[in-house]
């Protein structure tokens, strides 16, 4: 490990190499991504670096509204714990030929982990109990489920479905997304790093990428309320395909490799 000033171009090499693979994000998750993969250097360092060599995120649009109030006040229900309040929610986006699919999006409030993301042209409220009934198995039952109260998440048989298994639902009033933040803020990331950039030809390959990002999200990507750590790191899998995904992106050159590699040079 190149240790002292005289690793300066070895270093330099891997922050841009890094900052190219992920566009969206900004010095400091590069420099947890750099101290992950065994590098001795602080933050300082590696903002010199990023100024030194013209690196910037690129301007978001502005938002529109607050996700919740400074206090958290909006927020009627803070998770305390895992398995404690689990959020729910659906995004959209399109394929090359214009046709829509849905996302359905579960993420843990407490440890911001992103629990599932179902991929499909049409989403129901049957999808909802299927994706949940699978999550219920594996990972119990929570406590409370935080959802929109669209048509989707208030029908009677998820409503019946959730209350017969035991947990709450806790619903976010009309028109106040920043009630619904957790889960809010997830689909921000994942539109900004992902979405935005991405051509997805099929649905299959949208499901592929989409799955994959959601590997890297919860188990390499730096989080910066966690602390800049991912969310769960003991889950991450790293047989499983690598975001970037390499069904759209050429191989990343040999001198850093993919992200389940212990070091960067």
């Amino acid at each position: 490990m190149p240790r002292g000033r005289d690793d300066e171009a070895a270093l330099t090499a891997d922050l841009i190499e890094l900052a190219r693979r992920y566009g969206r994000y900004g010095y400091r998750k590069i420099a947890a991504l750099l101290k992950a993969a065994g590098w001795l250097v602080n933050d300082k360092r590696v903002e010199r670096i990023w100024r030194r060599e013209g690196l910037k995120v690129p301007a978001k649009q502005p938002k529109r509204g607050r996700l919740w109030d400074g206090d958290g006040s909006c927020l009627r229900l803070r998770p305390e714990h895992r398995n404690h309040v689990w959020a729910y929610d659906f995004v959209e986006a399109r394929t090359h030929d214009g046709r829509k699919f849905r996302m359905l999006n579960v993420v843990d409030e407490f440890t911001r982990e992103c629990l599932a993301i179902r991929v499909a042209r049409k989403l129901k409220a049957a999808d909802v109990i299927d994706v949940l009934g699978e999550l219920f198995i594996v990972r119990g039952v929570p406590e409370h489920i935080r959802s929109d109260n669209g048509p989707e998440f208030i029908a009677k048989s998820v409503q019946a479905w959730i209350g017969s298994i035991g947990s709450r639902t806790v619903y976010i009033e009309p028109g106040s997304p920043w009630e619904n933040g957790y889960v809010e803020s997830f689909n921000a990331r994942l539109r900004d790093e992902l979405l935005n950039g991405e051509i997805f030809y099929t649905l299959k390959e949208a499901q592929i990428i989409i799955e994959s990002w959601r590997r890297h999200y919860n188990g390499v990507r730096p989080h910066g309320a966690l602390g800049y750590r991912p969310p769960a790191p003991e889950v991450f899998v790293p047989s499983l395909p690598a975001w970037p995904a390499a069904l759209t992106r050429p191989a990343p050159p040999a001198k850093l490799p993919v992200e389940q590699t212990p070091t960067l040079h």
